[in-house]
C-alpha cells in the first residue's frame, strides 16, 4: 500500500472476524491511493501484522486507552463491534476518541433495521447510529439483512438439512464479500462522496422452502430444512449449545417473536443498494453456493448428530 502520506490513512477493525479479513483483503487487491492501519486486540496478532509490514496497532473496544495511540492522524475508519449492548459504551468512547483526533469520517456497519424498530438489537444500532451523527463527523451507515455466511457456521446444511427459525417467512440475504467490498468502496471514496448516506444490503428473499429448492439445485443434492422457534431458540441457549451473552440472548428470541407475529416483516424486502456502489449485481444465492459448493457439500456429507 501506498507510503505517501498526501493519501488517506484508514483505520480498519475487526480484520481478524470473517467481516473485517474480507474489508481487509479488498484493500489487498486495490492497495493504490491508500493508507491503511490495523488495529488489534491482541498482542500475538499485532506482531503477526507487523511481521507482515503493516501498519498495526493494539486496539480495544473496551479499554479506550489504547484508541489514542492508534487514531492517531486516521483520517477515515469503519465501526465494527459485536452485536451485543457493549456496542453502545464502545461506539460512544470510540466516537469520542475519533472527534478528539480529527477524524473525518465513519463507516458504521448496522443491521436492516425500520427506523421504529423494537427488537432490543436494533435499537441499540439506533442508539450509535445517532450518537455518530451528532458527533459532527461525516457519516455512512451500512445496513446489511441476514448473512448468507451463516449457512457456513450455525445454520450449516449438516447431513442435506439445515435449520431456520422464521418458519416460511420472507427473508432477505446478502453475501459478506459484497458488504466488504461496498465498506472499503466507500472509505476509499470518502465523505464528500457518501457522507450523510444511508445504504441497504438486501440482495434477494427467499423462504425456508425456497433456499431448501436454490440449494439442492447448486449443489445437486436433496437439502432440506427443519423449522424451528424462539422456544427452540431459547433452549439451545439454556442447554448452552449456543454460547452467548445474556442480553443477546433475550433479544434474539425477542426478535424471532417479532418475526413470527409480522412487527419485522421488512426483514423480507429486497434493497440492494449494491449495483448502485460497486457497478455490478450483488451476489444471489445461486451464484454464493456455487461459490461455496465444496464447504457447503463437507456439510452435506456430514452424518447428522
Amino acid at each position: 500500500m501506498t507510503t505517501d502520506t498526501t493519501t488517506p490513512l484508514i483505520f480498519l477493525m475487526g480484520t481478524t472476524g470473517q467481516t473485517g479479513r474480507l474489508i481487509l483483503e479488498d484493500f489487498d487487491k486495490k492497495p493504490e491511493g491508500v493508507r491503511i492501519r490495523i488495529g488489534v486486540r491482541k498482542e500475538a496478532d499485532l506482531q503477526r501484522l507487523r511481521a507482515e509490514g503493516r501498519d498495526a496497532v493494539l486496539f480495544d473496544l473496551d479499554d479506550p486507552r489504547t484508541f489514542g495511540p492508534a487514531l492517531c492522524g486516521v483520517d477515515r475508519m469503519n465501526i465494527l463491534t459485536g452485536y451485543t449492548i457493549a456496542m453502545t459504551h464502545q461506539t460512544k468512547t470510540v466516537v469520542d476518541a475519533a472527534k478528539k483526533a480529527g477524524v473525518k469520517h465513519i463507516v458504521n456497519q448496522g443491521v436492516f433495521a425500520a427506523e421504529d424498530a423494537t427488537d432490543s438489537k436494533f435499537c441499540w444500532f439506533a442508539l450509535v447510529e445517532a450518537y455518530i451523527e451528532a458527533s459532527g463527523i461525516a457519516w455512512t451507515h451500512l445496513h446489511p439483512n441476514v448473512f448468507l455466511e451463516s449457512f457456513l457456521s450455525v445454520s450449516r446444511p449438516i447431513g442435506g438439512t439445515f435449520s431456520t427459525f422464521w418458519g416460511e417467512n420472507r427473508v432477505g440475504y446478502v453475501a459478506l464479500h459484497d458488504l466488504a467490498a461496498v465498506t472499503a468502496k466507500v472509505l476509499r471514496d470518502g465523505p464528500d462522496r457518501h457522507g450523510s448516506k444511508d445504504y441497504y444490503l438486501s440482495t434477494e428473499t427467499m423462504t425456508s422452502s425456497e433456499l431448501a429448492t436454490a440449494l439442492s439445485e447448486v449443489l445437486g443434492r436433496d437439502i432440506r430444512y427443519n423449522s424451528l422457534d424462539a422456544s427452540d431458540m431459547e433452549a439451545h441457549f439454556k442447554k448452552g449449545t449456543i454460547a452467548v451473552e445474556d442480553w443477546y440472548a433475550r433479544s434474539s428470541l425477542d426478535l424471532l417473536t417479532q418475526f413470527a407475529d409480522g412487527r419485522m416483516g421488512y426483514m423480507g424486502t429486497v434493497k440492494d443498494d449494491v449495483p448502485y456502489l460497486l457497478g455490478r449485481p450483488a451476489t444471489s444465492v445461486r451464484k454464493w453456493a456455487q461459490m461455496h459448493k465444496t464447504q457447503l457439500l463437507s456439510f452435506v456429507d456430514q452424518p447428522q448428530a
